[in-house]
């Protein structure tokens, strides 16, 4: 059978791949610490569920607006506006099945075969698969490490900049080095974009998952809301990740255009789960606030326990789930590349994670090595189980 040819240029998440390496291994019977998927094994708000149920017992479990239902666009559009001051309204939001349609749809409606598109890499890999699915030209940028977190090469942003450069990917609090832009940052950023005339694609996934400071959004600054669209997702907020729940909010022409992808592609989002999603935004909090302060417990107890082990250093991230540990030091003491490491973690520490060869590229020049260690689905015994394990054995000659 002959596939279609666009089919090669269609990547995946990788993470996926290692969490199915673990789980094969933890079948053979080996004790398995999971920190490499992004999921959480957190329960989502008991009023949110109940919410869902009460919506499928009323019969809400046929079509709806191909663009979400009335009700969870104004609810998203008014919990937007209250968290960045902006003024979006109903019709300037599409529901969509998750986080990832925003990305390709987007692309699809801004982009033409060989325009160019900037991407964050390290990065979420689907960036990149969905470019260069849907004909695009990929353009990576890349991230310098400072003394409190990781910065954007803003250099490297300008000198990748050309007339064909259509859209730029910006994910602030960032999977996977959990950096964050100061405002100065985020403002030299929107001022490329004004300036070369760019759509800014902005991936808001961890916007509410923070322990300290404040979130902001790029679509908040000045003449950015209508060349901004922001991609909502309910999963990490409310550990709704299966569920499949998010949301496109930016500029009426381009959520239309979106919308019309929704009729052809997934008709609608599942009805009875946006009214979980009603729920989620204007009911009870106290289930979301929860979320985040277990994982702040989890965050504080993982990163002095990799920053104790020889070789490594970790920033503490204020926001996101995710900590991305330089190890070039105890990479070059075991003498092991990338994929040695991390089977050798798994194979005798039980400790499961990705590093930085599953977000894309190595970038030219890259000399520094690092892991991603997502703490959303591992609690903290064993969190400090884990990283005891992983000490002994980078430090094991």
């Amino acid at each position: 059978m002959k596939l279609a040819e666009r089919l090669s240029r269609l990547g995946t998440e990788t993470a996926f791949a290692v969490s199915a390496e673990a789980n094969a291994w933890a079948a053979r019977g080996n004790r398995v610490f999971p920190f490499h998927l992004g999921d959480l094994n957190l329960k989502t708000p008991r009023n949110v569920m109940d919410a869902a149920v009460r919506a499928m017992e009323a019969g809400k479990t046929g079509y709806c607006p191909n663009g979400g239902i009335p009700e969870l666009r104004e609810a998203l559009a008014a919990d937007i506006n209250a968290a960045r001051g902006t003024g979006y309204t109903a019709a300037q939001v599409s529901i969509q099945p998750g986080g990832k349609p925003t990305i390709g749809k987007l692309i699809l409606a801004l982009v033409d075969p060989g325009e160019e598109v900037l991407y964050p890499n390290p990065g979420f890999p689907i960036y990149e698969s969905q470019i260069e699915f849907h004909g695009g030209k990929a353009v990576p940028y890349g991230f310098v490490e400072g003394e409190a977190n990781f910065g954007l090469d803003l250099e490297g942003i300008r000198r990748s900049i050309t007339p064909r450069t259509r859209l730029l990917i910006y994910n602030d609090l960032q999977n996977p080095t959990a950096a964050e832009s100061p405002r100065q940052e985020m403002a030299e950023i929107a001022e490329l974009a004004r300036r070369h005339d760019l759509f800014v694609l902005s991936d808001e996934a961890y916007f509410d998952i923070r322990f300290g400071g404040e979130s902001r959004s790029i679509a908040s600054l000045e003449g950015m809301a209508g060349r901004t669209v922001i991609l909502y997702t309910f999963s990490k907020k409310y550990a709704m990740t299966g569920w499949r729940l998010g949301g496109a909010i930016g500029p009426q022409p381009v959520i239309e255009a979106i919308t019309r992808m929704n009729v052809n592609d997934e008709s609608c989002t599942n009805h009875f789960v946006q009214w979980a999603g009603v729920e989620a935004l204007t009911g009870d909090q106290s289930g979301a606030r929860e979320i985040v302060d277990t994982l702040r417990r989890r965050r504080d107890t993982a990163v002095p326990l990799l920053e104790a082990i020889a070789g490594v250093r970790c920033f503490k991230p204020e926001a996101s789930f995710y900590l991305y540990p330089n190890v070039t030091e105890a990479m070059r003491r075991k003498g092991m590349d990338y994929e040695a490491f991390r089977r050798g973690a798994l194979e005798e520490a039980g400790v499961s994670f990705c590093t930085r060869a599953h977000f894309g590229r190595p970038l030219a020049g890259e000399t520094q090595k690092y892991l991603r260690l997502a703490y959303s689905g591992i609690g903290r015994v064993d969190i400090e189980e884990a990283l005891g394990r992983l000490k002994e054995f980078v430090e094991r000659d």
